[in-house]
């Protein structure tokens, strides 16, 4: 692959050089995250609250209210927050300079001169960098427009292949969606039984771990692992899991367990077909914690 194209199509993203971006841009995420979550009408494994790729940034989707629709979307060609019903009114909010505490309030205005009105809990949801609610964080108001831009041109890039990827699995299968909480695409494969209750697990995991799965994710990076990664995970961890061999080369079973598997972001840019390889991380898993965990294959394979 040419690699000038390649550059275009997997850019470099060190989390060092945004993370104040992305942390802010996180939270404002969590807002919009949080209205669909009180608005929208409940899916199982909390497919409901997601928010996913567009051709221009990151939308929640059309979201009913009263007697109309709206969508709420992150425009990050043009660093704006569109906000459209189906009463053909709009409202546009300009993201760069504002500090979390100034989004929340134009945002709620924004929704209230169109007619909408929802209450949320206006707190961060496991951010480990803020605990401030909404409403008087000044802190977090860092927005680098080229940064947020490249994340969006690699969700474009993860969001196709997860997509063709999707098409290889008859059995029951999430959307490719953007999770806020940990700000990761997302794509689950399940088994169609139940799983044992998650120890310790409270009623968000318990609701998202229900059923035997197989997940697999892109995320930026965090406060734990510094890099962007691709990862999948099988849930519950069958006996011998690890023993099973992962591709490409450079993927490989965490060493602090949980049926989780890594594939470095920087590690797929340098390969000759990164898309390839992200296809063969995700079937690897596949294979293995199907094998594993004595998934039907053959019922979830098409015919053609």
């Amino acid at each position: 692959m040419n690699n000038t194209y390649q550059e275009e199509q997997f850019p470099s993203l060190p989390i060092e050089q945004w993370e104040d971006t992305l942390n802010t841009l996180h939270l404002f995420l969590q807002i919009i995250g949080k209205i669909r979550l009180k608005l929208f009408p409940k899916r199982n494994h909390w497919w409901h609250i997601t928010s996913y790729v567009s051709t221009r940034g990151l939308t929640t989707g059309p979201i009913p209210y009263e007697d109309m629709i709206f969508e709420m979307e992150f425009d990050l060609i043009d660093h704006v927050l569109v906000i459209s019903t189906s009463k053909n009114s709009e409202k546009v909010i300009a993201l760069k300079g504002l500090s979390v505490s100034q989004f929340y309030k134009e945002l709620f205005s924004a929704l209230s001169e169109l007619g909408i009105t929802v209450n949320i809990w206006a707190v961060p949801y496991d951010t480990p960098f803020s605990t401030e609610p909404f409403e008087t964080d000044d802190q977090h108001a860092s927005y680098d427009e080229k940064y947020v831009n490249t994340y969006w041109r690699i969700l474009v890039q993860v969001s196709s292949i997860f997509q063709t990827y999707r098409g290889t699995f008859l059995g029951k299968c999430s959307p490719v969606q953007f999770f806020w909480h940990h700000r990761d695409l997302s794509l689950i494969f399940y088994s169609g039984r139940p799983a044992p209750l998650w120890e310790g697990a409270g009623p968000v995991n318990s609701e998202a771990y229900s059923h035997e799965l197989i997940a697999f994710g892109f995320w930026p990076g965090d406060e734990n692992i510094r890099e962007p990664a691709f990862y999948a995970s099988v849930y519950p961890e069958p006996e011998g899991l690890t023993d099973e061999p992962l591709s490409p080369e450079k993927a490989f079973w965490s060493p602090e367990g949980g049926g989780m598997a890594l594939l470095m972001y920087d590690d797929v840019r340098g390969l000759s077909d990164p898309k390839k390889a992200i296809l063969d991380f995700m079937d690897s898993v596949y294979q293995a914690g199907a094998k594993r965990g004595k998934w039907d294959v053959k019922a979830f394979e098409y015919s053609i």
